[in-house]
């Protein structure tokens, strides 16, 4: 897993190792790893000399990064001009060694106008610190820029995007992509999209930061935790999971959960409703029954997609809950959750996960707002459950506190259907013996995977994000090709 640290826990580490550092150094040591960057993207073009390059230059150390990476490429050849956005506090000696190796230095007037020929453009203009959409003179500049169409380097992080939050509020950059120093922030993973690549510059920064904020989890995280069978496995062993979804109105609720938890394991997956007959001709391998009751033994229930919101569906999820193992609480489930406290309460402290987009949030645990890590983050307090909160950026947090962010790599699977399918690829995690916290965040990560495999570059219905879920668990444990056993 990767770390990813708030502004504040940052610059709190940031004072220690200043202290123990020589005047300027971390700065230098700062911009050369950013100018190394901006010369793989001037490269990519054909050549880095006799290329152009635009500073846009605000006031303190993020200017000052900009500055000094602009001396870093003067010194390659490349023709550089800082736009100072408030010449008064420009960090002076980064300017005076700007001056000194032939860099020029305009106005942000003279650089709405005369600047747009550049191959490359180094956003310098607010950091961490920073907070709220981009102001006059920068937002200007900003738009001249994107009009342009010339890509951005991002110092730290996309100036006007909330470095803890991902949050924009009005005009921003849209980075190309992002050199970022000593540790990841929220931002990196929760406005990936305005972020670009994303790039760590290691400034010793490491041995001073705390525990951190949120993690963000890799392929090797997800590949070392999703259930494969051993020689000694068999069906039982690898977990049966119980899928309760769909209805008369619904069906294809039943079809899609019911899919994605045979396609995810290697186990065994019982249906239990009323869309039982649709589930069988679609899934012949799968037990079905028409109710809870009559299910069998399970080791996970995924319950709620379709079921219905009335008191059938009450019922349903009621039966559910009181068999007493792990739960994935999607859909219509939540929305009975939300209003009804005895079922809540019921949930309490006990190995569930629940799996709202932010309509569905709310009923259950107030709006979310801008700060999506401390929205889940409570609420899996309140609710003692395991919160999954579906987004382009989903966040995953437990009761204790532990958070995970996935940034998508797409937005294929914004498509009707596809939450069906990721409940019943984490109900099936959970059979298969993860801890809930785990279970949604591999579920989530190959969901993404398999959205991108589906897609192929078109837009692509969930039933083909279903159909992809093997090859995408492929991927992700490294085989993409035929494979024998293990």
């Amino acid at each position: 897993m990767r770390g990813v640290w708030t502004a504040q826990q940052v610059r709190a580490a940031e004072a220690v190792l200043l202290g123990r550092t020589r005047e300027g150094a971390l700065m230098r040591r700062a911009a050369f790893g950013l100018a190394v960057h901006a010369r793989r993207m001037l490269a990519a073009g054909g050549r880095v000399a006799g290329r152009r390059v635009v500073l846009l230059v605000g006031a303190g150390n993020n200017g000052g990064d900009a500055l000094w990476a602009g001396v870093e490429l003067r010194r390659r050849g490349v023709g550089v001009t800082a736009v100072l956005l408030d010449p008064a506090r420009a960090h002076p000696a980064g300017l005076a060694a700007l001056r000194r190796a032939g860099g020029r230095v305009v106005d942000a007037e003279a650089g709405l106008v005369a600047e747009l020929g550049a191959d490359l453009v180094i956003d310098g203009i607010v950091g961490i610190s920073g907070r709220g959409a981009l102001r006059e003179p920068a937002a200007g500049l900003v738009a001249a820029v994107e009009r342009a169409g010339v890509p951005v380097l991002a110092v730290d992080l996309p100036s006007g995007v909330d470095p803890d939050t991902g949050a924009v509020d009005g005009p921003a950059v849209s980075a190309t992509a992002t050199v970022t120093f000593g540790a990841l922030k929220p931002v990196h993973a929760l406005a990936a999209a305005r972020c670009g690549p994303v790039h760590l510059v290691d400034i010793g920064l490491g041995p001073f930061l705390p525990q951190p904020h949120a993690f963000v989890p890799t392929a090797g995280d997800v590949a070392s935790r999703w259930p494969v069978p051993g020689p000694a496995d068999d069906k039982y062993s690898q977990g049966v999971v119980g899928i309760a979804a769909g209805s008369a109105t619904y069906p294809g609720a039943a079809v899609l959960a019911t899919g994605a938890a045979a396609l995810a394991t290697s186990g065994m997956v019982r249906f239990a409703g009323s869309a039982a007959p649709g589930v069988r001709d679609h899934w012949s391998e799968v037990v079905t029954t028409g109710s809870v009751q009559d299910a069998g033994q399970v080791q996970a229930w995924a319950v709620g997609p379709g079921i219905g919101v009335d008191d059938a569906g009450r019922g349903v999820l009621a039966e559910v809950i009181a068999r007493d193992v792990p739960l994935c609480v999607d859909a219509d489930a939540i929305t009975l959750l939300a209003r009804h406290a005895d079922l809540r309460a019921a949930l309490h402290g006990r190995p569930v996960v629940i799996t709202p987009h932010d309509r569905e949030f709310a009923r259950v645990a107030g709006e979310v707002g801008p700060d999506r890590i401390g929205a889940a983050r409570r609420a899996a307090t309140a609710l003692g459950v395991t919160v999954l909160l579906k987004g382009n950026a989903t966040v995953v947090a437990d009761p204790g506190g532990r958070v995970l962010v996935h940034p998508a790599s797409s937005s294929w699977a914004a498509t009707a259907g596809s939450g069906d399918v990721l409940t019943g690829m984490t109900g099936a995690l959970l059979a298969a013996g993860l801890e809930p916290w785990w279970a949604a965040a591999c579920a989530t990560y190959v969901h993404d995977i398999a959205a991108g495999i589906a897609a192929k570059g078109a837009p692509a219905p969930a039933s083909l994000l279903q159909a992809a879920i093997p090859e995408a668990v492929r991927a992700v444990r490294g085989r993409t090709g035929p494979t024998n056993g293990r």
